[in-house]
Order: structure tokens, then C-alpha cells, then sequence
């Protein structure tokens, strides 16, 4: 370890400080461009120590679990807290920007969709039982510590309300050192939690979990990886007032203002599309709110995920046609021949992106095709493929889901 003053900048894709330096770049977290740090330095790596020289744009954190200058340990949950709106919605901007400079794709970049402080509606913790009891928060960056949080203020106050909650649960069913997770869901009958990577509990420990669960009545379900060890109420979420419920671990929009923004988009970009084709559908975030005018076709592999969406259809009223195939859209990409009856495809993958989608794409003759991604590196390569076979991008939106961190969200518009 060497210890050395260095200039920071700019901010990294991963949200940390550079610095320029004879041996390369360095990253150092919870700086801002023009600061000048005195820096601990492992290779590639520093740990600020102290601050020559400040930014005019650093502003105090909105949470004391944040960063060097807080209280209570740097939490690796955010890694932006400490720098000024502005400039931080144009750094956001910038990652969807560059992204698309890199593969040459020229094309109109909307304003950032910003979103505010409590509105995550689920977080994902890191725990671990210690001879004090169980521990709860984040892992601190580059690190296995885990640093035990109070409060939260990116997550809506129905999640940071039952924290003590969660904390007496996982007391109940952890054994062992080894650290787990477990991934608090704000639903419309209460929260959903849901643990993993726990050692497996025995039946004592189910049963010590089950009573402290009935008692919570802000807890609707409580699930272990894909198994409900209780469920008082069924978790629901409304999709454009179609109700769903969410299976055992099942995926969920970040926040309900990025999720209306995202679909506010794609719906507008479909228009009067009569038949849409919904790839990657999940419980039918997309799908059931395309189903108000256009027939849909939602593919998805998960199905668990896909049998809730299908439920929703048959018992909501005022829907088109939905349809349903579980399809490894990886493995086994839709081909132009199935897609030559539909109007337009709405495809929002993981962050791998749908590269072998976007290949069967792009030879076929889909008139309309909105792209959603939470990974911009991924989107723009898929987007070259699609562009090569003769689409045209009409626009690019990026969406701040993610608060405070270096993740975006994008909306890309294309038509053949």
C-alpha cells in the first residue's frame, strides 16, 4: 500500500472517483471531479483520507450510513449521495450517451426521468447471525463487511418501518456465520420477504419464523428462496389496475414512478399495434397494460412468473387477448417466422441483454419494437444488431430507477 495525493477527474461507470495518474487510472469512492485527495493506494484502488481541496457541487449525505463522512460506516448501498442534483442527473444521462457513442449510434437522447428519495418499493439486504444477534444492511463496497443500517432513504417508509421485523425473523431461521440475503417487497396486502443463501432451518426454527410472522401485521408473506414458509395475506401489485400476485421471489420494477414511466413509453411507441408480442414479460408488467388495446403474446421462462400473469388475464376485465409461452428466449429465440403476424415487440431482459432475440429480429419484418434495459452496455450492442438490419432508433430515455447509484434504466424506441 503506497500513499499519494491524486486530482480526481471524473466518475466512473461504477460511480467511483478517477484519478489520472503515470500508472493508470485510479478509482477512489465518495469523491467528485476537481477534488484533490491524499489517497491510500492498493494497484488500481484508493481509500480517500483526506481532502485538499472539496467540489463546489458536494452536498452533505441524505443518510448517516453513508460513505467515509458518515457516522455509522460506508454502506455500499449508494455511492452518489454526496454529490449535487444537477450534475448528478447529467452524469446519469452521460452513461446512456456514452454507451451509444461507443458503437457510433447517433440519435436524440431524452432528458433523465429523475426519481426521489423514499420511493424504492424493494431492496435487497445482506444478513448475518453473529454472537450479537443478527446483523442487517448492505456490504460495504469492495468488501464482505456487512454494515449494519437503521434506516434507508432510498426505500419507501413501509420497508425502513419493519426493519426490526426482518431483523427478528432472520434471528429466528439463521444458523451459522455464513452471511444471506433477503429481498423486502412493498405489495399492495403488505411486505413480502423473501430469504436466501440461509443455511436450510429446522423444523423448530420454521416454527419460531411462523409464529413471529403472525404476529407482523405489516408482513404479508414470508417466503425461503422459492418456498412460502407462511403467507397471511396473498402479496398483490396492480399492473394499470389489473391485480397480480407475485410468486415467491418473483421480479419487481425498482420503483411504481420508473415502472408508470417505462410503460408510458412503450404504450405510446406501440400505438394501435393490434397484435404485440411481450418478451421477457415477467408477471406482466408490460403485458397487462398493452392488453387494454392490442392482443398480446407474452413470452417469458420463469413460470411461476408466467402463471401469474396468466392469471390476471383470465379474471381481469376489459382486456384484449393474452396468451402465454414459456420460452428460454436465450436458448431458443422467436425466429421470423413466428413473428410475422405481430405488429410490434416489447422486449425487457436481464442485464445479459437478448442479443440472440435481437439477431431474429432484425430479420424480420416487425414494424415497432420497444426496448427496455437496465444495463446500457448491453442495450446499445443489442441495438447495433437491430439497427444493421434496418432499423431506425427513434429515441433513447434514460430512467433514474436506481437512485444514488451508478445503474440506469432506458427506453429505446425503434422502427423498422
Amino acid at each position: 500500500m503506497s500513499t499519494e495525493t491524486v486530482t480526481i477527474h471524473a466518475i466512473g461507470a461504477e460511480g467511483d472517483g478517477i484519478a489520472r495518474t503515470p500508472q493508470g487510472p485510479v478509482f477512489v469512492p465518495f469523491t467528485l471531479p476537481g477534488e484533490e485527495v491524499a489517497i491510500a493506494r492498493v494497484k488500481s484502488q484508493g481509500t480517500a483520507m483526506s481532502w485538499a481541496t472539496t467540489s463546489a457541487d458536494r452536498v452533505a449525505p441524505k443518510c448517516r450510513h453513508f460513505g467515509p463522512e458518515g457516522k455509522g460506516g460506508a454502506c455500499g448501498g449508494c455511492s452518489l449521495q454526496h454529490w449535487a442534483d444537477q450534475p448528478y442527473h447529467d452524469y446519469k444521462r452521460g452513461l446512456v450517451i456514452d454507451a451509444l457513442r461507443s458503437h457510433d449510434i447517433e440519435t436524440e437522447v431524452a432528458p433523465l426521468v429523475t426519481c426521489s428519495a423514499g420511493e424504492r418499493r424493494r431492496v435487497t439486504m445482506s444478513g448475518r447471525l453473529t454472537d450479537k444477534g443478527v446483523v442487517l444492511g448492505f456490504m460495504q463496497a469492495l468488501s464482505h463487511t456487512i454494515v449494519p443500517v437503521e434506516e434507508c432513504p432510498i426505500a419507501q417508509p413501509a420497508i425502513v418501518a419493519q426493519l426490526a421485523a426482518v431483523r427478528r425473523l432472520a434471528s429466528a431461521l439463521a444458523a451459522g456465520s455464513e452471511p444471506f440475503r433477503v429481498t423486502i417487497q412493498v405489495t399492495t396486502s403488505g411486505l413480502d420477504v423473501n430469504f436466501a443463501d440461509l443455511k436450510k432451518p429446522d423444523a423448530k426454527k420454521r416454527q419460531a419464523a411462523t409464529d413471529l410472522a403472525m404476529r407482523e401485521p405489516h408482513i404479508a408473506r414470508v417466503g425461503l428462496e422459492n418456498e412460502i414458509l407462511i403467507e397471511t395475506r396473498k402479496p398483490m401489485i396492480e399492473f394499470d389496475g389489473v391485480p397480480v400476485v407475485l410468486p415467491p421471489g418473483s421480479f419487481l420494477q425498482a420503483t411504481a414512478s420508473a415502472e408508470s414511466a417505462m410503460a408510458e413509453l412503450v404504450i405510446a411507441h406501440v400505438g394501435k399495434a393490434k397484435r404485440v408480442v411481450d418478451m421477457f414479460a415477467g408477471c406482466g408488467t408490460f403485458s397487462l397494460r398493452l392488453a387494454r388495446k392490442s392482443a398480446v403474446h407474452a413470452v417469458e421462462f420463469d413460470a411461476p412468473a408466467l402463471a401469474a400473469l396468466d392469471h390476471a388475464a383470465r379474471h381481469a376485465q376489459g382486456l384484449k387477448p393474452v396468451s402465454i409461452e414459456r420460452r428460454d428466449l436465450f436458448r431458443r429465440p422467436m425466429l421470423p417466422l413466428d413473428l410475422k403476424h405481430f405488429d410490434a415487440v416489447v422486449f425487457d431482459p436481464p442485464r445479459a441483454g437478448a442479443e440472440a432475440q435481437c439477431h431474429e429480429l432484425a430479420r424480420s419484418k416487425v414494424a415497432r419494437i420497444a426496448a427496455v434495459s437496465c444495463n446500457p452496455v448491453t442495450l446499445v450492442r443489442d441495438l447495433s444488431i437491430l439497427i444493421a438490419g434496418g432499423y431506425k432508433l427513434k429515441s433513447v430515455t434514460p430512467i433514474d430507477q436506481f437512485l444514488w447509484s451508478s445503474h440506469v434504466e432506458a427506453v429505446a424506441l425503434l422502427e423498422r
